[in-house]
């Protein structure tokens, strides 16, 4: 018997019994555990002493009239809480997509909201039949296991994996509301920026993103010193932009993510004559398992279009030999 039990304890433990141990949790009841679940009380009863047996320390206390986690069952509720949900989803979105071509994409927060998200319906316009899922996270995800089919990530050449398609690169240049310029002081040199509330990522100066900064255009500017009037920070790109687009200040804004703005005479540059070259580009990854698929074929496609646009309207001729072929 005592083998046995080492046995099974020493194996992973089966998933049957986790909602009723969650159940158990979140009411500290078993009656009111086994009512919601549709089950008798001990039937709920049995798996929790089948899951105690499995993972081999008690998982509740029992009271004549209530029961109490122990330190081992919250430990594992926190895990079954985290997991759950998490599988539930799975599920919904594969019973959903039964039958149906989709696209699973990973992008981060603000180029999916100021640069993907805008142009979407035109896709969805010219292809009703694809299901589009997009997940905006700045954690990248691992293309060889995820359940995703497309990344579309930002970085250098040498931080990108084999078969990455650069799309567009980037230059930063200083932009703000036309009407808060035509109620300011005019801005002619690099020095006139002092003047102005300046709009900037409140964790810009963290080493990878230290060529997003204020402070390292004012270097460029030879301006070394310089401070403005007020500084405003925000976590995101896109709540910069939008900072500047209401007129809150002058933002060191990325060419690529702006260009329809600044064709639309939403913002302007400021000094168009000082951008400042960045180091980065956004990259097209499509997952091994996915890129020969139609549809991940048409979104890739219809990508790679406009990124074609956005390089004209920035003003960017790519070195072809920058360029990977996803064929």
């Amino acid at each position: 018997m005592q083998h046995s039990q080492t046995h099974l304890r020493s194996r992973p433990i089966s998933a049957g019994h986790l909602r009723a141990f969650e159940a158990v949790a979140r009411h500290l009841n078993f009656r009111a555990a086994a009512e919601e679940m549709a089950l008798t009380q001990s039937a709920v009863s049995r798996q929790i002493q089948s899951l105690e047996e499995e993972v081999g320390v008690a998982l509740f206390l029992r009271h004549t009239r209530a029961v109490e986690l122990t330190s081992a069952g919250a430990l594992l509720l926190l895990a079954v809480q985290q997991s759950l949900p998490r599988i539930d989803t799975a599920v919904r979105q594969i019973r959903q997509s039964a039958g149906r071509q989709s696209v699973s994409l990973t992008t981060f927060a603000s180029f999916a909201s100021m640069w993907l998200i805008p142009r979407l319906e035109a896709f969805q316009r010219d292809n009703p039949e694809i299901d589009i899922r997009i997940d905006a996270s700045d954690v990248a995800v691992d293309l060889e296991v995820a359940d995703v089919d497309i990344a579309l990530r930002y970085g250098p050449r040498e931080s990108m994996t084999a078969g990455a398609v650069r799309l567009f690169g980037e230059t930063l240049t200083p932009v703000a509301s036309p009407w808060l310029l035509k109620s300011s002081p005019p801005i002619k040199t690099p020095a006139d920026i002092t003047q102005f509330t300046l709009i900037e990522a409140g964790d810009a100066h963290r080493t990878h993103l230290e060529w997003l900064t204020w402070r390292r255009w004012f270097e460029v500017n030879g301006l070394e010193r310089a401070q403005p009037k007020r500084w405003l920070y925000f976590n995101y790109a896109y709540q910069m932009v939008q900072a500047a687009l209401t007129g809150q200040g002058v933002t060191l804004a990325r060419s690529s993510l702006i260009a329809e703005s600044l064709a639309n005479g939403d913002l302007v540059e400021v000094l168009p004559q000082h951008r400042m070259d960045s180091p980065m580009s956004y990259w097209l990854i499509a997952g091994p398992r996915s890129a020969l698929r139609p549809e991940i074929r048409a979104f890739c496609d219809w990508l790679l279009l406009q990124s074609e646009t956005t390089r004209q309207t920035i003003g960017e001729v790519p070195d072809p030999d920058t360029i990977d072929n996803i064929d």
